[in-house]
């Protein structure tokens, strides 16, 4: 079944499923038990249909990414050159010497390559394959998709206005008042990210797999995943602050009266947030939390989930967008569960560039040869206004 005919079934079933609910409540507006056992199995369909759409879009993203070309045609003198002179990337020759020299186990290391030793053994990733595995990361971090990305070469210090001048009416005459207009600074540091892969010695030696793809798919994924759960939930001791972290996140909007959400809880959380931020916002929130929304109406009887109707696009609730995360709070008392704001306010800090080193000797016995893969990231929101958090009650 292709994306649009998911996306089409998706639609259908959450109309059925509606036109159930409304067509099987009772005098006091509950649904019988054998009802709600009906319903129950058609939300789990949606539920499945929906995860379902997230696997084809991922997978799609993967396949253009891997679709992309590899290598371009020389078009300068490649003699000896770790980089093109005009724009500073590493050339193609640089690229396949590197291949050549992993496969080689390091024997065959040519001039080309010695710019990049460093002196624990590791070799700086050709900037080709550093371009290609940030796009695997905005493919499938929603944070990096959401944030802005900021390439940085040390501490990052970002000033943010603390107070604001404010204009005051004057009798004829009157002497001006003036105040301070300060500043306060937000700092985007560096918190090392590792990852390690162990590849067979038969695949490492097989000129007919791409060694190069298969290296920053399984990078980029790895990586990919804990960037998010650090800019989500992060607390900012040895990796980045997330926007739901209670001291430096987003700021607490809303607490629901009971331990479930309601239809008012869901707007006033959007009103809580300035008009200025509501331009761009979205909403950020796990595939529990979903579920328990799609059920909610507003005033006037109109659901306020409303599914996506095109491939690529998300779902809508109170027409803004819904971004979800398996590592955004899933519904617990007393736990924030849901984020809504501009998140272009979240910085994110890549310092330097991602280095990679192989470790031979270690699995030696095994017949594997281990590649380990670093960053330096931060991230901060650097206006905790711009987000607003709702926190469901403590029993």
């Amino acid at each position: 079944m292709t994306l649009n005919e998911l996306y089409t079934k998706r639609a259908n079933v959450w109309e059925n499923a509606k036109n159930f609910l409304d067509s099987h409540r009772g005098k006091d507006g509950i649904l019988s038990a054998e009802d709600g056992e009906t319903y129950d199995r058609m939300e789990k369909e949606i539920t499945d249909l929906s995860r379902e759409i997230g696997r084809l879009e991922r997978q799609a993203e993967i396949e253009k990414e891997l679709s992309q070309p590899t290598t371009a045609p020389l078009a300068g003198r490649p003699e000896g050159e770790a980089k093109d002179k005009k724009t500073g990337r590493a050339s193609d020759q640089y690229a396949k010497a590197m291949l050549s020299a992993i496969r080689s186990n390091f024997h065959q290391v040519s001039d080309v390559l010695q710019e990049g030793i460093d002196a624990d053994g590791g070799y700086l990733v050709p900037e080709e394959w550093d371009n290609r595995l940030i796009e695997a990361l905005d493919g499938t971090n929603i944070m990096r998709e959401l944030g802005t990305k900021i390439t940085t070469s040390g501490e990052h210090r970002i000033n943010i206005a603390s107070t604001k001048p404010a204009a005051a009416w004057l009798e004829e005459g009157g002497a001006v008042a003036f105040s301070d207009e300060k500043f306060e600074q937000k700092i985007l540091d560096a918190h090392k990210l590792a990852v390690a892969v162990k590849v067979s010695e038969e695949l490492l030696y097989d000129n007919q797999f791409d060694l190069q793809n298969h290296i920053i798919t399984q990078f980029g994924k790895a990586i990919s995943n804990a960037e998010e759960d650090a800019f989500l939930n992060g607390d900012g001791t040895g990796k980045p602050t997330g926007i739901f972290d209670a001291a430096n996140g987003g700021q607490v909007a809303v607490t629901t009266d009971t331990v479930k959400l309601t239809s008012s809880d869901i707007i006033n959380l959007i009103y809580s947030l300035k008009r200025p931020y509501r331009k761009n916002a979205a909403f950020i929130m796990n595939d529990a939390v979903i579920a328990a929304i799609r059920q909610l109406r507003d005033t006037t009887g109109v659901y306020l989930w409303q599914p996506s109707f095109q491939s690529g696009e998300p779902d809508l609730l109170c027409g803004y967008k819904v971004y979800t995360s398996q590592y955004a709070p899933a519904l617990a008392v007393g736990a924030p569960a849901i984020a809504f704001g501009d998140f272009s306010y979240y910085n994110i800090g890549d310092r330097g560039t991602r280095s990679m080193q192989q470790l031979r000797e270690l699995f030696a016995g095994n017949g594997m040869i281990g590649f380990v893969a670093k960053e330096r990231v931060d991230g901060i929101l650097v206006l905790p206004e711009a987000v607003q958090i709702l926190n469901v009650k403590k029993a």
